[in-house]
């Protein structure tokens, strides 16, 4: 089993930019794909970006491509979400999630483990 904390969200302006960490322990990140996913008040929990065993193959939502960056540092036991540019529309609590095997997926229910989510808010 593996443990995954994130870390990083906060308050924002819009136009500006966080970094969320997802740090894991318990079991090597390695042989896990992994994804980001968020959920705002009311709405389903959907796919952010995500990012395949070794980091090679990232994917990514179209209403973050261009301002989001998935990456992972498997010598860390950690991935990361760059946001740039924020907008208010991106206000949301956000979860890293691992699953097993080398296949990305954007179902949320596809992930085996999950963090406890951070919060981002971005003000207008």
């Amino acid at each position: 089993q593996v443990l995954l904390v994130e870390s990083g969200g906060g308050l924002v302006q819009a136009g500006g930019s966080l970094r969320l960490s997802c740090a894991a322990s318990g079991r090597t990140l390695s042989i896990y794909t992994m994804g980001w996913f968020r959920q705002a008040p009311g709405k389903e929990r959907e796919s952010v970006a995500g990012i395949n065993r070794n980091g090679a193959r990232t994917y990514y939502a179209d209403s973050v491509k261009g301002r989001f960056t998935i990456s992972r540092d498997n010598a860390k036991n950690t991935v990361y979400l760059q946001m740039n540019t924020l907008k208010p529309e991106d206000t949301a609590f956000y979860y890293c999630a691992a699953k097993w095997g080398d296949n990305y997926s954007g179902s949320w229910y596809s992930y085996d483990y999950w963090g406890q989510g951070t919060q981002v808010t971005v003000s207008s």
